[in-house]
C-alpha cells in the first residue's frame, strides 16, 4: 500500500509539471526566454520522476510474486532481473556429456557403402559361376556384392591429438572372398566381418611416425576394396592373387614431404591368427617426384606353410573352439618372396594412367634345389590402366592384364592368363555411381567353365551393370 500511495504522488506532481507547462507555453513573449529555460527544467525533472516511478512499480511486482508463491506453498524465489536470459544462455550451452558427444561427432566419419550387381557370362557356366574372380563372382544373378559401415576416427597433431582409430565392417559377397579362408585362418567366423580394424598413434619423432596396430587391408597392388575408388568395377587377376589383408603392426616414416619409408611386421598374408610362428616382413616406400606422379615399391618377406593341423580336443585340457592343434613335423619352413610395385599418372585433369608389374615366388623347403619335384614356383606380369573424364558424369577406362602362373600356384594350373576391360561410368547424383562394363578372360590352357558338366574352355566374357551408393562425411577414396 505505501508503494501505491508513493505513485499516486509522483502521478500528482507530473499532472502539475503538465500545468505548469501549459502555463508557460501562454506567458508574454516578453518573458519567452525565461519560459523557455523553466520548460526544459521541467522537462528534464519528468523524466527523472518517469524512471523513478518505473523502478516503484518493478518493486511492487516483486512482493506481489512472492505472496504468490508463499501462498501455494513454494519456496522458489520469483526471478530476478536478467535470469530470463541466464536460463536461455544454460539451455543454449550443451552440457558435459554433450559437448563430449559433439566432440566425438565432429571428429569421426561415418560413412556407408552398398555394392550391387548383375552380371552375365556368355560362357553359361553351370553353376552360375565366374571363375577366377574376386568380386563379381556370380553370373545371371542380381547380387550384393558388398555393404560396407566405415568409422575412422584419425589423428589430429595440430589439435593436439595423435591417436586415431578406424573400423570397416563388411557384410555380402566379397566378404566370403576376401575375409576367412579356412586355408589361412584356423577361426575364420570370427573375423569375418571385420575388414579393418586398427588403431594409430603419431609418435612425435622427426616429421612425425605414424604406428597402426590390427588389421588393415594390403596395399599390395594398385587396386583396393571399395568399388567407388576403382577404375574398373571387376577386380584384376593381380588383386584376386595378392593378399587382401594382414594383422600385425605396421609403421610410416615420411623421411621428406614427397618420399616416406614403411614397415610392416604382421603374422603372414591373410592371418588374423597365424598358422605358424614366423613373423613376415614389409619394406618399402611411397614416393612423389611430382604432384601429379605417386609410387609405391613393395618387397614382403614370409613363410605362409602351416607348423601345426587343426583337429577334435583329445584331453581334458579346455581350450577354445578351434584352437586344438597337432604338430607338422617337420613343418615345410620355405620363404615366400613378393616383389610389387604400381605409378599413377595423372597426365591431364581428365586422362589418368597407371601401371602395375608383381613378381611372386614361393619355396616349400628353404634349401630346396632347382629341378627337383618340390621346385620353387612363381608368378609374374602386370596390369596396365588408363581412364579418362568424358564430362563431369560420363567416363571410360580401360585394364589390360597378364599373368603368368608357373606352378599353378594362382589357379591351380601352370598357364599363361590374360584379361581385358573396358568400362563406363555415368555418375548419376552425388554418391550414385552406375558402371558398365565389358570384361574377355583368356589362358594357353581350358581353364573357363562352360555349360557342360566337367568340359572347360580357354575363354569366358562376362557383361557386368554395377550400381554403388555411398554416403557419408568422409571425403576422397575410402
Amino acid at each position: 500500500m505505501k508503494c501505491l500511495r508513493q505513485f499516486a504522488a509522483l502521478w500528482a506532481l507530473l499532472c502539475a509539471a503538465g500545468a505548469v507547462n501549459a502555463a508557460a507555453l501562454q506567458a508574454d513573449s516578453s518573458d519567452r526566454q525565461e519560459t523557455q529555460d523553466r520548460i526544459a527544467r521541467l522537462e528534464r525533472e519528468v523524466e527523472e520522476l518517469k524512471a523513478v516511478v518505473k523502478q516503484l512499480q518493478a518493486a511492487s511486482i516483486v512482493p506481489a510474486a512472492a505472496a504468490h508463491t508463499a501462498a501455494d506453498g513454494a519456496s522458489t524465489p520469483a526471478p530476478q532481473q536478467g535470469d530470463a536470459a541466464k536460463q536461455n544462455t544454460a539451455a543454449a550451452t550443451p552440457t558435459e556429456p554433450d559437448a563430449k558427444a559433439f566432440q566425438f561427432f565432429r571428429d569421426t566419419t561415418i560413412n556407408l557403402g552398398l555394392d550391387t550387381y548383375y552380371a552375365y557370362n556368355f560362357n553359361h557356366p553351370v553353376g552360375r559361376v565366374n571363375l577366377l574372380r574376386a568380386y563379381d563372382v556370380l553370373s545371371n544373378e542380381f547380387s550384393l556384392n558388398q555393404a560396407s559401415v566405415i568409422f575412422d576416427h584419425a589423428p589430429d597433431v595440430a589439435a593436439g591429438r595423435r591417436w586415431g582409430g578406424r573400423l570397416d565392417l563388411q557384410f555380402g559377397q566379397a566378404t566370403d572372398t576376401l575375409q576367412g579362408n579356412p586355408l589361412n585362418e584356423p577361426r575364420p567366423e570370427i573375423y569375418r566381418n571385420i575388414f579393418q580394424a586398427y588403431g594409430t598413434y603419431v609418435v612425435p619423432l622427426g616429421k612425425g611416425v605414424t604406428v597402426d596396430f590390427g588389421k588393415w587391408s594390403s596395399s599390395l597392388g594398385i587396386e583396393g576394396n571399395y568399388t567407388k575408388d576403382q577404375l574398373n568395377y571387376s577386380r584384376a587377376l593381380w588383386f584376386d592373387f595378392l593378399p587382401f589383408y594382414h594383422m600385425g603392426v605396421r609403421a610410416s616414416v615420411p623421411i621428406t614431404d614427397t618420399f616416406t619409408v614403411n614397415y610392416w611386421l604382421v603374422n603372414g598374408t591373410n592371418q588374423v591368427e597365424a598358422t605358424n610362428g614366423f613373423k613376415d616382413q614389409l619394406f618399402g616406400f611411397t614416393a612423389r617426384p611430382r604432384k601429379s606422379v605417386s609410387w609405391t615399391m613393395n618387397y614382403y618377406l614370409g613363410q605362409e606353410h602351416p607348423d601345426r593341423v587343426v583337429v577334435p580336443p583329445t584331453s581334458m585340457i579346455p581350450v577354445q573352439p578351434g584352437l586344438s592343434f597337432q604338430a607338422i613335423r617337420p613343418a615345410p619352413d620355405g620363404l615366400t618372396h613378393i616383389f610389387d610395385t604400381y605409378v599413377s599418372w595423372q597426365a591431364t585433369p581428365k586422362l589418368t594412367v597407371a601401371l602395375e608389374g608383381d613378381y611372386f615366388i614361393q619355396r616349400l623347403w628353404r634349401n630346396q634345389a632347382p629341378g627337383t619335384p618340390d621346385a620353387p614356383v612363381h608368378v609374374d606380369g602386370g596390369a596396365a590402366y588408363v581412364r579418362y573424364q568424358l564430362t563431369p558424369k560420363i567416363a571410360v577406362g580401360a585394364r589390360g592384364e597378364y599373368l603368368s602362373d608357373r606352378g599353378g600356384l594362382f589357379s591351380g594350373v601352370t598357364q599363361a592368363l590374360k584379361e581385358n576391360t573396358a568400362t563406363l561410368d555415368y555418375q548419376v547424383a552425388d554418391g550414385l555411381l552406375m558402371r558398365y562394363e565389358w570384361r574377355r578372360d583368356y589362358s594357353n590352357q581350358p581353364s573357363f567353365v562352360s555349360d557342360v558338366q566337367g568340359v572347360l574352355k580357354k575363354q569366358q566374357s562376362t557383361a557386368t551393370v554395377g550400381l554403388i551408393w555411398w554416403w557419408g562425411s568422409k571425403e576422397g577414396s575410402w
